[in-house]
């Protein structure tokens, strides 16, 4: 049985449109989602604890976005696009991968259109300005 690293060795040369730091980032991103769920979604009413550990594709996508700022500010999508990554769909593809060497799990109900289009690279990573107005 080949050991994870090998595992993902092979992912690499098999699929080599993500580099390795496009697989890290979505572990860590899915971490900063759970130490953060209040930010990713609204409250929770289930009381099924692996309900509330599960991260719908919208939400990791959301997590993320947040996360790249918070560790790269405004260069946080060129930072991303280096590694392969330039569209939620993107994201879901390094997602998928994972799931298929089965370093991540999903949920019967997840696919993998639910990365798609969740949010425009070139808006969620822009920085935003507020001018203070003036009452002179």
């Amino acid at each position: 049985m080949p050991s994870p690293l090998q595992t993902m060795r092979k992912l690499l040369k098999d699929d080599a449109r993500f580099k390795v730091e496009a697989y890290q980032f979505i572990r860590e991103s899915l971490q900063f989602a759970h130490e953060h769920a209040d930010l990713i979604r609204p409250a929770s009413t289930t009381s099924d604890a692996d309900d509330i550990r599960h991260m719908t594709g919208q939400e990791l996508c959301e997590a993320c976005r947040l996360y790249s700022l918070e560790q790269y500010g405004y260069l946080a999508k060129m930072v991303l696009a280096s590694w392969g990554i330039h569209s939620t769909s993107d994201l879901g593809e390094v997602v998928y991968n994972l799931i298929g060497i089965e370093q991540m799990r999903k949920s019967d109900t997840d696919r993998r259109e639910d990365f798609n289009d969740v949010y425009d690279f070139d808006e969620a990573f822009q920085p935003k300005f507020e001018l203070a107005s003036s009452d002179e």
